[in-house]
């Protein structure tokens, strides 16, 4: 066992449901149990998955045994946190395909070796119906209607299915199954990750410790990162469209995605942010970020190139340093590329922007956009230039 660093340990988190607890448990100088759970709801992961799979290499390379969970069985029942309507459930099959990526991207930060990978389908589907009523006996419809998403819908007289009522119910269960001493999650699931201390007592088990890690923003530093919002940089992403959407990050968000993504001390990079309160650029430490991110998840010669590539379309092009910050915001989705040209007023009409594209005049990123019916997504922010002279930094953000 390593001594654990325990500013490390908690770099980054949210909240720890109870800190004494946990120094506790680090003094009693075995490995413990981390679990963290994942649904297996889109085929691939992104970066704001990584903030916790982050913290579980944290736990890992002070020795902890790290219980990486695939939630196959509630992945069909539909995690209803946060929705304002009854989300709907996946397939066995959705969750299966899943599921397997799942494995293999999480071993570009994790030691397979060190890694034990469980399904809750393992001790559920072996779970009677009189055990499960059991186990809903456990908790009060009063205690479920605490939750915030459930209140609100409750007291607008949104329906909410029985099944739901069941999820935070399973997978506080989970942390009985898997004997958790300390259980990762998102602020979004503390009512959940406390059902498993709860559970765990009920049980006869000491109760696990509860870390809830901050959500991550998207590209637009607004709403967190989410494939559905376009706003997200998935790791199984090409090195230089990575690049690319880390550079489009704002300077300020930068920081925060040091602080979460990064494996970098914090005392360096604390640094490198005074250096940039006194006059450095902060591109050059965004590039510092992008090389990190793209080595991890690819390797150290895709970064080099990844940069080689950005700095040719960039810093040797005519692309300037200085040009337009323009935001667009839409209702949700996508904004056609003539609509947006228009609308940040790089052409008179989305005709004319028909015709420029025709015309091979206009690029994204120093790159010639050929296809008019183009569609950007929002939560991104590129460079667009039409003509020779004509450019603009534009923002795609949902209307909030």
């Amino acid at each position: 066992m390593n001594t654990p660093d325990l500013s490390e340990l908690l770099r980054g988190t949210h909240e720890v449901l109870l800190e004494a607890e946990l120094i506790k448990k680090l003094a009693e100088n075995r490995p413990l149990r981390i679990k963290a759970g994942f649904d297996p709801t889109a085929p691939d992961l992104h970066l704001g998955h990584t903030v916790l799979i982050n913290k579980l290499k944290q736990f890992q390379d002070a020795g902890h045994e790290i219980l990486f969970l695939i939630g196959d069985f509630t992945g069909m029942v539909g995690d209803p946190t946060g929705k304002n309507v009854t989300r709907k459930p996946l397939t066995r099959e959705e969750v299966a395909t899943n599921a397997e990526t799942y494995q293999t991207q999480i071993f570009k930060i994790l030691a397979p070796e060190k890694t034990t990978v469980m399904f809750n389908s393992t001790w559920m589907n072996a779970m009677s119906s009189a055990e499960l009523i059991q186990l809903a006996a456990k908790n009060t419809v009063a205690r479920m209607l605490e939750r915030d998403d459930f209140h609100k819908r409750f007291s607008s007289n949104q329906s909410i299915a029985i099944h739901e009522f069941l999820y935070p119910l399973i997978q506080g269960y989970d942390s009985v199954a898997m004997k958790a001493d300390v259980e990762l999650g998102g602020t979004d699931q503390k009512f959940n990750l406390l059902m498993g201390r709860q559970l765990q007592e009920a049980f006869g088990q000491k109760p696990q410790v509860v870390m809830t890690m901050p959500i991550l923003e998207g590209l637009d530093g607004v709403q967190k990162m989410s494939k559905s919002l376009g706003n997200y940089i998935g790791i199984a992403d090409a090195p230089d469209e990575m690049f690319g959407k880390i550079m489009s990050i704002s300077d300020e968000l930068m920081w925060r995605y040091f602080e979460l993504l990064s494996f970098r001390p914090m005392a360096e990079i604390a640094k490198w942010n005074e250096e940039c309160q006194n006059g450095a650029n902060p591109r050059d430490y965004k590039f510092k970020l992008a090389q990190e991110i793209i080595a991890r998840f690819h390797d150290e010669a895709s970064s080099i190139k990844a940069l080689e590539n950005f700095e040719a379309r960039f810093q040797r092009g005519a692309i300037p340093e200085e040009m337009p910050e323009i935001e667009l915001q839409i209702e949700s989705g996508h904004l056609g590329i003539a609509n947006l040209l228009k609308d940040a007023e790089l052409t008179s009409s989305t005709s004319e922007a028909i015709r420029m594209i025709n015309a091979g005049a206009v690029k994204i990123d120093g790159e010639k956009v050929e296809n008019p019916k183009l569609e950007i997504a929002a939560g991104s922010q590129h460079v667009y230039q039409v003509g020779k002279r004509k450019f603009s930094r534009v923002t795609v953000t949902v209307k909030t």
